[in-house]
C-alpha cells in the first residue's frame, strides 16, 4: 500500500488544531465524518490520516497526512485535486509539500531534457545561460523579429517571446513564430553560435496543439508555457504528446492559490514535464523572498530517482549589475533572464546586451552551488 504525505501550513489554535488536521485529512480522502466510513476497507486502504502536527508560530501549525496513492489514478488532475481539491477553499489551509511514492512517480516522465539536455541544445558549458525576452507586447512581427536578431548577435543564448504575447491581431502567433526562427537562423549565419527560440503556447488544449505544430514546424528548439494559465493536466498532456522540445515553464496565474512557491514551481512543474521554469528573484518588483527563491531551485535541481533536473530561471527586476549576487545565489546550473532592463538601453540595447553576456561570462570562476544531476531510478 503506498501513501503519499503531505505537508500544510494550519492556522488554528492549540485547542482546536488536532479537530482541524482531522478534518482536513478527511477533506481531501473521503469527504465524509470518519463515522460514515463503515467499510473496513475504506477505512484502511482510502481515508486519510493525520500523520503529523507541529507548531509553527503564533495560530500555525505544520500538519502531516498520508494520502492513498490508488486515489489518484495516477492522472495529473485527480492527483491534484487529492492534494488540495475541496481544501483550497478552506483559507486556514495552505498546500506545502508532498513527498510521491516511487510508483506514483514513475506515471510522470518529469522533464525530458532537463538541464543537461538544454545545454547540450545551447552549446554552454561551464557558466550559467543567458536568456532575453520579447516585449513589450503590442509590436509588430516585424520589431520583434529585429529584437530577437540584437538579442542573438550581442551573444544571449535564448531568446523567449514575452508571456503575453500570444496569437493576438498586431503579432499572429504563425508570422511571428516563422519571422523570429528566420532572424536568429541569420543571426547564426552571421556570428557562428546558436541561439535557441521559445515561442509562447497559450489557449485552449486545442490551440495549445495547433502551435505545437506550428512551433515544430518552424524549428524552434524550445517553447515556453505557463501551467497554472492553461492548467496543470492539460500542460502535461501537451508535453507528453505533442511536444519534442524542452519547456520552459512561466509562473504567470501561479500565485493564485495557496500552494507554496516551491512545491507548485519547483515540483509539480518538474513531476508534469517541465525543464526549466522561470520564477520571481528576490529584490525584483515581485515580493518572493531569497528563502523562497532558494527553495524553488533546490526543489527543480534535488535528487529525484527517475526525474531529470530541472533549470531555474531567476527573473523579474534584474539586471546586469546584479549578475555576480544571482550566480552566487543560484550557481552555474541555472538561466538569468532579463527583459526589461535591457530594452531600457533604447538605441544601445545591443552594447547593454553585451555587456550582460559578458558579466555572465565572467562569473565561470566563480564557485558554484553544489551541483545536482538526474537519479537513476532503482
Amino acid at each position: 500500500m503506498s501513501w503519499i504525505d503531505v505537508t500544510y501550513h494550519v492556522r488554528a489554535s492549540a485547542a482546536e488544531i488536532e479537530s482541524a488536521a482531522a478534518a482536513l485529512a478527511l477533506e481531501q480522502s473521503v469527504e465524509v465524518p470518519a463515522e460514515v466510513v463503515r467499510d473496513p476497507w475504506v477505512r484502511e486502504h482510502v481515508m486519510g490520516r493525520v500523520a503529523s502536527i507541529e507548531p509553527l508560530d503564533a495560530g500555525r501549525f505544520r500538519v502531516g497526512i498520508r494520502l492513498a496513492m490508488l486515489t489518484t489514478g495516477h492522472d495529473a488532475a485527480q492527483a491534484i485535486n487529492m492534494l488540495f481539491g475541496n481544501s483550497s477553499l478552506h483559507e486556514h489551509v495552505e498546500l506545502v509539500d508532498a513527498d510521491f511514492p516511487p510508483d506514483f512517480v514513475a506515471a510522470f516522465a518529469g522533464p525530458r531534457h532537463g538541464i543537461d539536455g538544454i545545454r547540450r541544445l545551447a552549446g554552454v558549458h561551464g557558466r550559467p545561460l543567458t536568456c532575453a525576452a520579447l516585449k513589450p507586447q503590442g509590436l509588430p512581427v516585424d520589431r520583434l523579429a529585429m529584437l530577437a536578431h540584437t538579442f542573438a548577435t550581442a551573444g544571449i543564448d535564448v531568446v523567449k517571446d514575452d508571456h503575453g504575447l500570444a496569437d493576438q491581431s498586431y503579432s499572429p502567433f504563425a508570422a511571428r513564430v516563422a519571422a523570429c526562427r528566420r532572424a536568429l537562423e541569420r543571426a547564426e549565419r552571421e556570428t557562428g553560435r546558436p541561439c535557441l527560440y521559445a515561442p509562447s503556447l497559450v489557449g485552449a488544449p486545442r490551440a495549445l496543439e495547433q502551435q505545437a505544430r506550428i512551433a515544430r514546424d518552424e524549428g524552434a528548439q524550445l517553447v515556453l508555457v505557463a501551467p497554472a494559465l492553461v492548467g496543470l493536466p492539460a500542460f502535461h498532456e501537451l508535453v507528453s504528446e505533442h511536444l519534442d522540445v524542452p519547456v520552459l515553464a512561466h509562473p504567470a496565474y501561479a500565485g493564485a492559490a495557496r500552494v507554496a512557491p516551491p512545491f507548485l514551481l519547483g515540483t509539480l512543474f518538474r513531476l508534469l514535464g517541465a525543464d526549466a521554469v522561470v520564477f520571481p528573484n528576490a529584490g525584483g518588483r515581485f515580493a518572493y523572498s531569497a528563502q523562497t527563491c532558494a527553495a524553488i531551485a533546490e526543489h527543480s535541481r534535488r535528487p529525484w530517482p527517475g526525474m531529470n533536473a530541472m533549470l531555474p530561471v531567476p527573473a523579474g527586476g534584474m539586471s546586469v549589475e546584479r549578475v555576480a549576487e544571482i550566480v552566487r545565489a543560484y550557481g552555474h546550473d541555472a538561466m538569468l533572464l532579463m527583459g526589461g532592463s535591457l530594452l531600457a538601453a533604447g538605441d544601445r540595447l545591443g552594447e547593454r546586451t553585451r555587456a550582460f553576456v559578458d558579466a555572465v561570462a565572467g562569473t565561470s570562476a566563480l564557485p558554484s552551488v553544489r551541483p545536482v544531476t538526474a537519479v537513476p531510478a532503482a
